[in-house]
């Protein structure tokens, strides 16, 4: 609960934020090519036939575009975007109150949509497959259902975790996408757009300095565009060059590779204090004073796919490349043959 409170907080403080640097077409979308060209394909083909858009579910993980395609698409479409959440429809009636409002064509955004409760996703079944839900009015003997027809809407889901999202639910959706972290040159090419968006210059060096810290992640290119921004403010006229964006990123703790205090805190943790492991995910997190939900969602992911950290049956373990980062002599035994490379080739 209380790493909900902390992320909700924070989306709350970047939503202004975000939605002035959000693109508004398949245009201004930069990555994920391959997806883009199948949701330009199928939107075209729904609007000569004069039909709804098949419903869609976005997954991968934060920060890659998934609400920012969902809006795109109702744009593309012409048609209205209701956004809500999973752990905001409680029960039944939430549902019944959001769907009955849409008109033909709508697009109703779920996010987060793997935290649906059980009984909302039973109603969502025949709301996708019949455009119809069973509503129960009065309670014991006076009870009776009423079927009520909805208008033939699309249902857009998006989710960081699709693995918890049940088959049954999954499989009404017509088009799935899994969104991949974005190329330091895509990164690049946001941060260039969204200088230009809040009035600030940028040279394609400084785009790229962003762009190699910022995790394979758009929301993180455009969080630290923006912490940077106020240091080219002061300190350089409002241009954000290479050497610029170096002194602002290492004001903020935050080196080359994209790793932050916390990631280092997390590395510390299971090289120096707990021998490199295997030691267990609740464990790191009362080390590092850190929520093992966020550790497991937020730093994780980054860390594995860097090669810094392996997770096994037993628990975390450093790698050899997490010795070199932190400068520490390695076990012997543990070696890697080739040079250090990240996944994301920073």
């Amino acid at each position: 609960m209380k790493t909900e409170r902390k992320n909700s907080d924070l989306n709350r403080r970047n939503s202004a934020f975000d939605n002035k640097l959000r693109p508004e077409d398949f245009s201004g979308f930069v990555g994920q090519s391959k997806i883009r060209e199948r949701l330009m394909v199928a939107v075209r083909a729904a609007k000569e036939r004069g039909e709804a858009l098949d419903h869609v579910l976005f997954s991968g993980p934060p920060g890659l575009g998934k609400t920012t395609l969902s809006y795109i698409l109702g744009d593309a479409m012409g048609v209205h975007v209701k956004t809500t959440s999973g752990p905001v429809i409680t029960k039944p009636g939430d549902l019944a109150g959001l769907l009955t409002s849409v008109e033909q064509g709508d697009i109703v955004f779920i996010d987060e949509i793997h935290r649906l409760a059980k009984t909302v996703e039973e109603y969502l079944y025949s709301a996708m497959e019949d455009f119809a839900i069973d509503i129960v009015i009065d309670q014991g003997p006076n009870a009776r259902s009423v079927r009520l027809e909805l208008p033939r809407f699309t249902l857009v889901g998006a989710t960081t975790r699709i693995g918890l999202i049940s088959a049954p639910l999954r499989g009404r959706f017509g088009i799935i996408n899994r969104l991949n972290y974005y190329s330091r040159d895509e990164l690049a090419d946001i941060a260039e757009k969204s200088a230009a968006r809040l009035g600030v210059g940028i040279d394609r060096e400084g785009a790229l300095e962003i762009a190699s810290r910022a995790r394979g992640t758009p929301r993180i290119a455009n969080n630290l565009l923006r912490r940077v921004r106020d240091y080219a403010q002061i300190e350089s006229g409002n241009h954000i060059s290479a050497e610029v964006a170096r002194h602002a990123l290492a004001l903020l703790e935050i080196d080359p590779r994209g790793l932050d205090s916390m990631d280092l805190k997390i590395l510390d943790t299971i090289v120096n204090k707990f021998n490199g492991g295997p030691v267990g995910l609740g464990t790191i997190a009362v080390s590092a004073g850190e929520e093992p939900d966020t550790i497991e969602e937020v730093y994780e992911p980054f860390l594995i796919m860097e090669g810094y950290i392996d997770r096994t049956p037993k628990g975390r373990v450093a790698t050899l490349r997490c010795y070199e980062r932190l400068g520490v002599p390695p076990p012997p035994g543990l070696s890697r043959p080739g040079p250090v490379q990240g996944v994301l080739g920073i």
